[in-house]
């Protein structure tokens, strides 16, 4: 069968032989976590616990607020030792706990009943109750996805093991590894959506998972892996609709427009996690890749910080000269270390300084490489000179909102512009502009 795909977007170098044969290694549990009560789009989790508290695993140490949130978990047992402003991956000091370990390792949580004797609201208020987000980067909390709005349906569910970005692999060794808890995830989502329709979306760079969750998958005829073209942004969820079912969703629309709900495959295994074992959301797979001198995929607690997975991975080659939080597509480049792993913290890639281009950008040559390539059907060339020109309310006009920030037309520039900074710089400036306003 050829691998199915969507129009435009752009090939890379992949980077991926570093880790893609590298099994899932455990990290040793750190002596302290800080954690930040904004690991998700939505309100910021609220404080539940107070300097001197003892904490075991699992225990909420900061509660959802509201439906669009999610609620925070310690990772390890100890004593909560602080509570305040802390660094953060998103460039600004957030309210975090700190947590020291006792070395107890003593639990909060026990296994559950399993999916046959859970009901499809059990499920979706499990979600919940472990702090289920996004962890493909996105963050956003995953009951909300399964509570459509009146008049929609959930026809489909489909999840994104494509991997797209460069450099990560957390994704395909846990469909590699753990291909069990894949499916029993998806046929847990299945069953909150009230669906047997249920789809696995794998770029054919790793046959290996193809193969697997095949066979995995056999024994239940409602799921259908699919080979995918190796191309970026395949693993968009708008572009990963459109390749595996042919459905576009409509402009400023989201997937549940279509009848749709698209996941990650470390959220389905998280949710299979909580099935079998009562387990929340407390660690992650994280790459950790580039200048580093044993690259791994290391299973990670929530709230340790970054210098320790690169001390794990036994320092750096040379002298870094960028060091990104997920791939480097859309990853944010970080200016310190002493920053926590959050649910969304995929990767780490350490780029040594000699790699480091500093590009000087000239004026556009109307070449229409951006728009040729832009999956979301924009003129980025366009966008860019009304933003230039300060005119936000033409940048609208053009689709600017309907941009996901991939950052394929800044790729192929030949004039070197930072489109996709200046259309996210627009973007927050527009967004700003609609809060006053309202």
């Amino acid at each position: 069968m050829r691998a199915k795909t969507f129009q435009g977007g752009v090939h890379l170098h992949y980077h991926k032989e570093a880790t893609a044969s590298k099994p899932i290694v455990e990290m040793p549990e750190p002596k302290q976590v800080i954690l930040p009560v904004q690991q998700h789009i939505g309100a910021p989790a609220e404080v539940c616990v107070q300097v001197g508290d003892e904490v075991k695993i699992g225990d909420v140490v900061a509660k959802a607020k509201g439906f669009v949130s999610a609620s925070v978990h310690a990772s390890i047992a100890g004593k909560v030792t602080a509570v305040g402003p802390a660094p953060h991956p998103g460039g600004r000091n957030i309210m975090a706990v700190t947590i020291e370990n006792d070395g107890s390792g003593a639990t909060a949580y026990a296994a559950v009943k399993g999916l046959d004797a859970l009901s499809a609201d059990e499920l979706k208020q499990m979600m919940q109750d472990i702090g289920l987000v996004g962890m493909g980067g996105a963050g956003f909390p995953t009951h909300v996805k399964y509570f459509p709005p009146e008049g929609k349906k959930i026809e489909t569910v489909i999840l994104n093991g494509a991997e797209c970005e460069p450099y990560l692999t957390c994704d395909h060794r846990l469909m590699v590894e753990e291909p069990e808890k894949v499916i029993l995830g998806l046929q847990a989502m299945m069953k909150a959506a009230g669906t047997d329709d249920g789809y696995i979306g794998i770029e054919v760079n790793k046959p290996d998972a193809i193969e697997i969750l095949t066979k995995a998958a056999a024994s239940d005829p409602r799921i259908k892996v699919v080979p995918l073209e190796v191309k970026y942004p395949q693993g968009e969820e708008k572009m990963l609709i459109n390749a595996i079912t042919g459905k576009v969703i409509p402009s400023g629309g989201l997937p549940v427009d279509v009848g749709i709900v698209v996941n990650n495959i470390a959220t389905a295994v998280t949710l299979a996690e909580a099935i079998l074992e009562g387990k929340p959301l407390i660690s992650r797979i994280v790459t950790v890749t580039g200048a580093v001198k044993n690259p791994q995929n290391l299973r990670v607690r929530l709230g340790t910080s970054v210098n320790e997975l690169v001390d794990y991975c036994q320092g750096f080659t040379g002298t870094p000269g960028r060091i990104v939080l997920g791939g480097p597509m859309t990853g944010p480049a970080q200016y310190r270390l002493d920053l926590p792993v959050t649910k969304t913290t995929s990767g780490v890639l350490v780029q040594d300084r000699g790699q480091i281009k500093l590009l000087e950008s000239s004026p556009c040559v109307r070449c229409a490489r951006c728009v040729d390539v832009c999956p979301y059907n924009l003129m980025p060339c366009m966008l860019g000179s009304a933003i230039e020109a300060g005119d936000l309310t033409q940048a609208e006009n053009l689709g600017i909102m309907d941009c996901r920030e991939c950052g394929s037309c800044t790729f192929v520039c030949p004039a070197c512009r930072p489109i996709v900074q200046t259309i996210k710089y627009a973007k927050s400036k527009i967004a700003a502009q609609k809060r006053k306003n309202s």
